[in-house]
């Protein structure tokens, strides 16, 4: 619990004044400092399927498997996952960073389009989209969705997993795209 301002001391309300006058151009540029792993997430089926890159995915629990997508509302497929209640959590290996700019937008293919390698994707339980080629492929019920300022949190069941060994992720640092070095 956090306690109202009148109990905080005086450093504390100015460290969180602070926080209040941080411009979001700032924001972004300090974030580029956070290394995150790089998935696509899907949603929809054949015909009225859409997807996005996304770095803001993360795990909530293992028992029971449960993750966490954060996705801004003014992306197409935010309406198909609130639609379709599914989605698809895909992690790219090093060797994706052009389907990442595919997925980001950055090659003016849209929606469906974006699927053209129909033999790259596979359904699992729900029926969502899943990479065959990701490291890990998710394949979500969304049981959750809290709005949150521009973004909505999607609360993610795991129903189903694909899974490739042996490749190394794709990580977005310093506002581009990288491979993560193997560990010795």
């Amino acid at each position: 619990m956090i306690a109202p301002s009148s109990q905080l001391s005086t450093a504390a309300r100015t460290a969180g004044a602070l926080h209040h006058d941080v411009d979001p151009a700032s924001y972004r540029a300090a974030m580029r400092h956070h290394a995150g792993a790089v998935t696509i997430l899907s949603a929809g089926a054949p015909g009225d399927r859409t997807g996005m890159t996304a770095t803001s995915v993360c795990s909530l629990s293992d028992t029971p498997p449960r993750l966490i997508a954060c996705v801004n509302r003014s992306a197409s497929a935010h309406g198909l996952i609130r639609r379709t209640a599914a989605f698809g959590v895909n992690m790219l290996h090093a060797d994706q960073a052009e389907l990442a700019n595919v997925f980001a937008g950055r090659r003016g293919i849209e929606r469906d389009d974006r699927f053209s390698d129909a033999d790259g994707w596979l359904s699992l339980a729900t029926g969502t989209p899943i990479l065959k080629s990701a490291l890990i492929g998710l394949d979500c019920e969304l049981i959750d969705e809290h709005a949150h300022d521009t973004h909505s949190i999607f609360v993610g069941a795991v129903r189903a997993m694909h899974l490739r060994e042996g490749e190394t992720p794709l990580i977005y640092f310093g506002g581009a795209f990288c491979g993560l070095a193997r560990r010795a």
